[in-house]
């Protein structure tokens, strides 16, 4: 299990959560004032964090969501093979392939460290 239970009105902008199953980071968020007969509602813009793509959300404040735990790594590049790259995390010596970005293919080469995130089981460089 890679994330935990949050209620809506704990959450900041800045932190994340689990939309449609894709790990997003919040830069909205607003509430309304409770109803005569209905409770506040909080209105949840986010981006995630490994399609980019925007998300819109409204749920009550006592609503409970996901909220994954997000794990920065360091790791090791062990070989290049086309769009992707054989990496070494430099704890668990753990071996894995990663597809590489855009903004990474010119600047990775073997024996550099990288810095990848996990969340959610997903993984994405986000540093080298």
């Amino acid at each position: 299990m890679s994330w935990t239970l949050q209620q809506i009105r704990e959450l900041k902008v800045g932190r994340y959560m689990v939309i449609d199953d894709e790990p997003c980071k919040i830069l909205e968020l607003t509430t309304s004032k409770p109803g005569k007969h209905g409770e506040a509602k909080a209105r949840i813009v986010a981006v995630g964090i490994f399609d980019g793509g925007k998300r819109s959300v409204v749920f009550p404040v006592t609503h409970k969501v996901q909220v994954p735990i997000i794990d920065k790594r360091n790791a090791q590049v062990v070989s290049i093979q086309g769009g992707e790259v054989q990496l070494m995390d430099m704890e668990t010596f753990e071996m894995f392939n990663l597809h590489i970005e855009d903004e990474y293919k010119d600047k990775l080469e073997p024996g550099q460290e990288v810095q990848y995130q996990d969340a959610l089981g997903r993984r994405m460089i986000v540093r080298a």
